[in-house]
Formats: structure tokens, C-alpha cells, sequence
């Protein structure tokens, strides 16, 4: 069975996600159809086309898809049977202000663009644009389904749904993926016939694990999730993995990265997943960049030294920046034929969703939902991550229970304050959302010099606050 689809993709001139579709639906058998690419960046859309289309004759590509350039939004909507999102909301001007602006006061972010004064503002920036695209989703293609990558996930996802609440949206992200794989690294080494050391139970086929072995439960806020059950069959992996983290926890542990922490950007050393493992009893299931901006700026992100002791990055926009020129060459080729575009399974699970929404199977998987019951003690309507099981037309969240109160208290204030943070977008009103900007846990300054951050990293993203009341 073939599933012919139109997939509208906002931000289809991405250099990143739109690829990583690209070689994902080219090497997937049962669907096919056209994705209408659709971006601000004309250019880099129609690149992405040309990317796209040579794929169709190659004898190795058994998903057949044709690329089209969307004029606007409505002419990328409009019938469409899936929607997906992957949009950078604003420049690396702005982007730049988020992450660097708040140095000057002592406040260090390694990634800026879910949490954190960063966040934040990044969200006050976002929320509208979100708010344009949930109309046209309503006028043009109101029962789609819509995937979301784009930071802050939870911001962007209870958009929305607070401007069409018919909308079918889920927010994916691979953050929970790092930790499965982790597991199963811990898994291959602790209990695989291949370990040469200890007194542990070899299990049969362990030296194989994969990450979808491992089965978890999933509680929280993107990008700062909890698991409090993970297994291996039958297999409870809690007693493994305490020992673990106490075998790993001064050197750390890199057998899951390509690339070691210290020449890459994104790469850790789970020192921090370790350290609130440690402390909090449940296993953090975000990489360490993530998981670092929701705790207390004291913690991890003191300084570039405490960071470095740690074991992760601080992200420099000047690095995206490069990079992000890098990738622009990069497509050139690709699109001139000048450098061959290598089709290889990325290990992203957005055509596993649309597969299963086609009624092509079904799974159980990590999702961003507005909570209706999925977490107990969490704000209702707050968006929470949880799994989810996909099947035809349909994602019914699993009921994950409830966080520990150690934990909730952690988790229960961000849930809070981005309920504030609509709150203050939707209304036009950016001030509206200083308190959760005072009260953020990296805020290390007092309200004066808060104050005066605000307005400076308000002034720097000005041009993307139409309307605002600043």
C-alpha cells in the first residue's frame, strides 16, 4: 500500500530538518506525493526544490516525492494533508541578543532558545508568527496534521491550539532519543556478552541494544523531561543504571557522541544527567545543554569554567552563524550537482509518524500535547511531554502520572511561567511577562539590572514584536 500525500513544509528552505526529510521519505517505500516548500527565503526554498526533484530518477530513492516552491502560506496549505514546521523566528541578529546579551550580567546560556532570558524572548518573537500560521492552517487545511520542530517547542505547540483548538498539532523532539540511546550504551556495556568487567548478569542479546529497545515512561516539559521507568524486556534498568552513573560520574561518559565534548558544540559528557540523577532520583532525559537552563544558574552555567567542569558548551551564535554559511555553500553543490546528496536513515521519527498516522502501523513515542490529564500536577493545557501512541488519523497520550514532588517543584514553574509568557504575547504586552523573566532560575541579577536587560534585549528584537506595547 502507497500513501500519495501533499506535505505542506513551512520553513522549507532549512538546511537542517528539510534534509533530513528529504533522505527520510526518499528511502521510504510507502509514501509518496509533493511537499510544497514554503519559506520567507524564497531562494532557499526553491535550492531545496532543486535538491529535492534530482532525487526523483535515482535508481537508490524508492520514495518518490516531487518538490514545489509555495508562493505563501495559502498557497502551501491549502489541501494539504500534513503540515510541518521548522522555522528560525527572526535572524542570528536576534538570536545573538538572547543568548549574549545577558553576559554582561553574569547570566550564561548554552543554548538560549527554549528557556532562560533567551527563551523568553525568542517566544515573545515566535508566538505571533505561530498565531499567523494557525489561522492559515484553520482557513486552508484544518484537518491536517501538523508537526512542529520549532524552538520553544512548548510555546509554539499551545499557540496552536490557543488560536484553533480544532488543530491536530504534536511537537516532536529527539532530546528523549539521546537518553534512549544512552541507556542502551549502558545496556550493550553493563549486560552485553561483550563486557569484560564486573559481576553483572549477562542478559541474552544485550550486546545488540538499541534505543528501541529500551522502553521509558516520559514526564515533563520539553527539554526537561523525566523518566521514572525505564526497561529492557522484562528488564527493570534503574539498579543498572545508578550503578552507572556512579561508575561514569567524575570522568563522565561519551559512548553515545560522534565527536568528543571538546570539539563540538552540541556534545556532553552527561555529567549534568548524572548529577540530577543523583540528586532527584529519576533519570533526566534532555542532553545537558537543555537540562542545565532549567535548573539555578549557580548550578552549571555560573561561568564558561563551571560549564567546562561539567563537561558541555556554551553555543556561540558567531559558531551558527558560520555554519549556517557553511550549509548555504553546501546546498549550492547539492543543488548544481556538484557534490552528491547522500541518502542515509537519520533516526528522526517524523515519517514513522506519518506513517502511522496514514494507518501504515502503529507506535508509542515521545510527543508535545497540551496536557489534558496526561500529567497529574501540571497545569492543564500546559504543553507536556509524554508518549503517545500514533495510529490511524489518531495520537492518544499515555497517561504518565505524576512527577515527584522534588522534581515537580522543579518542573511546575516553567509550566507556569510560559503560561505567562502567552499570556503577554497574545496580548501585545512584552512587560506582562517580565515577572517570568525576573523570576526565571538563570536570573542571577537584581530587578534593576533585570529591568534594564529586558529592555535592552527587547530594543535588539523590536522589529519582530509588531504591535507590541514595549
Amino acid at each position: 500500500m502507497n500513501a500519495d500525500l501533499t506535505i505542506a513544509y513551512i520553513g522549507g528552505g532549512s538546511r537542517g530538518w528539510a534534509w533530513t526529510l528529504m533522505s527520510d521519505l526518499a528511502m521510504e517505500e510507502s509514501l509518496r506525493g509533493v511537499v510544497r516548500l514554503y519559506d520567507i527565503d524564497r531562494q532557499a526554498a526553491e535550492t531545496n526544490a532543486r535538491i529535492g526533484n534530482a532525487l526523483l530518477p535515482r535508481p537508490d530513492v524508492v520514495g518518490k516525492w516531487r518538490y514545489e516552491v509555495a508562493d505563501n502560506l495559502e498557497s502551501a496549505l491549502r489541501g494539504a494533508d500534513f503540515v510541518i514546521a521548522s522555522i528560525l523566528p527572526g535572524t542570528f541578529a536576534e538570536m545573538a541578543s538572547d543568548v549574549h546579551a545577558p553576559e554582561q550580567y553574569g547570566i550564561y546560556q548554552s543554548v538560549g532558545d527554549t528557556t532562560g532570558p533567551g527563551g523568553l524572548v525568542r517566544a515573545l518573537r515566535t508566538i505571533p508568527m505561530y498565531e499567523e500560521i494557525a489561522r492559515a492552517i484553520r482557513d486552508y487545511c484544518p484537518n491536517a496534521w501538523v508537526i512542529n520542530y520549532t524552538n520553544p517547542m512548548a510555546l509554539c505547540v499551545r499557540t496552536l491550539y490557543e488560536v484553533f483548538p480544532g488543530i491536530k498539532a504534536i511537537g516532536c523532539c529527539h532530546e528523549v532519543f539521546g537518553t534512549r540511546k544512552l541507556l542502551a550504551a549502558m545496556v550493550r556495556e553493563r549486560l552485553g556478552a561483550a563486557r569484560t568487567s564486573g559481576a553483572q548478569e549477562e542478559i541474552p542479546g544485550a550486546s545488540g541494544a538499541t534505543m528501541q529497545d529500551i522502553e521509558v515512561n516520559v514526564l515533563g516539559v520539553n527539554h526537561f523531561t523525566w523518566l521514572d521507568k525505564a526497561s529492557y524486556g522484562p528488564l527493570d534498568l534503574f539498579p543498572h543504571y545508578a550503578a552507572f552513573v556512579e561508575e561514569h560520574f567524575e570522568s563522565g561518559y561519551e559512548g553515545v557522541e560522534s565527536q568528543s565534548w571538546l570539539n563540538s558544540y552540541f556534545a556532553s559528557c552527561e555529567r549534568v544527567k548524572f548529577d540530577l540523577f543523583r540528586r532527584y532520583g529519576l533519570i533526566a532525559a534532555a542532553g545537558d545543554r537543555h537540562l542545565a537552563e532549567f535548573m539555578p544558574g549557580t548550578m552549571y552555567l555560573r561561568d564558561p569554567a563551571t560549564v567546562r567542569s561539567w563537561k558541555f558548551t556554551l553555543t556561540p551564535v558567531s559558531w551558527r552563524i558560520e555554519n549556517a554559511e557553511a550549509l548555504k555553500q553546501k546546498a549550492a553543490r547539492y543543488a548544481s550537482g556538484k557534490e552528491p546528496f547522500e541518502l542515509k536513515r537519520s533516526g528522526e521519527e517524523g515519517v514513522k509518524l506519518i506513517k502511522a498516522l496514514c494507518g501504515l502501523g502503529s507506535f508509542v513515542t515521545n510527543v508535545n500535547l497540551p496536557n489534558r490529564g496526561q500529567i497529574d500536577g501540571l497545569p492543564a493545557e500546559s504543553v507536556v511531554e509524554t508518549n503517545a501512541l500514533f495510529s490511524r488519523d489518531s495520537v492518544r497520550p499515555v497517561h504518565a502520572g505524576r512527577l515527584p514532588p522534588q522534581i515537580e517543584q522543579l518542573v511546575a514553574p516553567h509550566a507556569i511561567a510560559q503560561d505567562i509568557i502567552l499570556r503577554a504575547a497574545l496580548t501585545r504586552n512584552a512587560w506582562a511577562a517580565f515577572p517570568a523573566f525576573l523570576h526565571d532560575p538563570l536570573m542571577t541579577a537584581g530587578p534593576a539590572e533585570a529591568e534594564a536587560l529586558y529592555a535592552q534585549m527587547l530594543k535588539a528584537t523590536a522589529k519582530y514584536l509588531p504591535g507590541y506595547a514595549l
